[in-house]
């Protein structure tokens, strides 16, 4: 056998080799992801459903699994996870293996009831809502912090937080009670106790606020209102608290355009024209712009208001009672025009 044979069949396998150890090469350390995406990976999910997932932006997706057994990689840990255009499928593995997943913002408004901001929340991380109505009505929960399952909606100051897209209900429900404390600085509690009020009370005003009137201009002119007749000693006679009563008993989705003198008559604690003072709890979730409001509530000596029906949306505020009489019947003359019954 000629020596140019020997060498023309080494040369042969070391090629082979070669083109073997390059298509490893590549299958491990080559560009493997063809587009910026984000991969949502469940707590449930496979290797497979990973594979599946990324089918789309990847080169050849079945190297991913070949990769991933190579280096001994069976479970990826949950996450929501920023794949770069670029990246190989090692560098996919050590990134699902680490679980250095990015954070995503999470936020919420004005959501009425525990089980549409559960709802809400579960739209943008991956605890089901069921698990965080759980968790925000945990007995333990609610007796170390002195909270009910009627004023626990307080903690929530609508607002975008920061939060890892795994976080667990618990960790979710903590963060936002320490962002609550946080939010209640020295400023706003100073502002609280010179107007004699808690910050539940302040919230539960707040709330009050919030459902009176959506033009935040006229927020401190209502707070002032309100706390005027706090100082009395008078009934808030707040629609809104009467509402509040209405949806207690028919449903939170029935709509209440119009209060009726019936209405005036509920037996419930929260009716404020039955009952002076503040109601037990808040009526709603207010947002910032409510609770500064009551903080740092406009003062005037009106008692009285009634909805503009010449500026739609805009409130016309009284001194005196017959002052206010005249502006209510001009809005009961509008109202029975619209036909608006209920």
């Amino acid at each position: 056998m000629s020596k140019k044979f020997i060498y023309a069949v080494i040369a042969t396998i070391l090629f082979v080799i070669g083109i073997i150890g390059f298509n490893f090469y590549k299958k491990i350390f080559g560009e493997s992801i063809t587009t910026e995406s984000v991969l949502y990976v469940y707590s449930t999910d496979t290797l497979l459903d990973v594979k599946d997932k990324i089918s789309e932006i990847s080169k050849n997706p079945n190297s991913f699994l070949f990769v991933a057994a190579r280096k001994s990689f069976s479970k990826p840990k949950a996450g929501r996870y920023l794949l770069k255009k670029g990246m190989s499928n090692n560098d996919v593995i050590n990134l699902l293996r680490s679980g250095n997943q990015n954070p995503i913002t999470v936020s919420f408004n004005n959501q009425d009831t525990l089980e549409k901001l559960a709802g809400r929340i579960a739209e943008q991380i991956e605890t089901d809502s069921l698990s965080l109505l759980n968790s925000f009505k945990n007995e333990e929960f609610l007796s170390k912090n002195n909270l009910t399952e009627k004023s626990v909606l307080q903690i929530f100051i609508p607002n975008s937080y920061e939060f890892y897209w795994t976080t667990s209900a618990d960790n979710f429900r903590n963060k936002i009670l320490r962002e609550y404390n946080r939010f209640w600085n020295k400023n706003r509690l100073s502002k609280a106790e010179a107007l004699n009020l808690t910050k539940s009370e302040v919230i539960t005003l707040a709330s009050i606020v919030q459902k009176e009137t959506a033009k935040t201009t006229e927020r401190p002119i209502v707070a002032g209102l309100y706390l005027n007749r706090l100082k009395k000693g008078w009934p808030l006679q707040a629609d809104p608290t009467i509402i509040y009563c209405i949806k207690e008993n028919k449903g939170q989705d029935y709509v209440v355009k119009r209060v009726l003198t019936v209405d005036l008559e509920i037996n419930s604690p929260y009716n404020t024209y039955k009952n002076t003072g503040l109601p037990p709890t808040l009526i709603s979730m207010p947002d910032i712009s409510a609770i500064d409001a009551v903080l740092n509530a406009q003062e005037h000596n009106y008692y009285y208001m009634c909805a503009n029906v010449e500026k739609l949306g805009y409130h016309v505020f009284a001194k005196t009672l017959a002052q206010h009489n005249r502006n209510a019947a001009k809005y009961h003359q509008w109202i029975n025009k619209q036909r608006i019954n209920r």
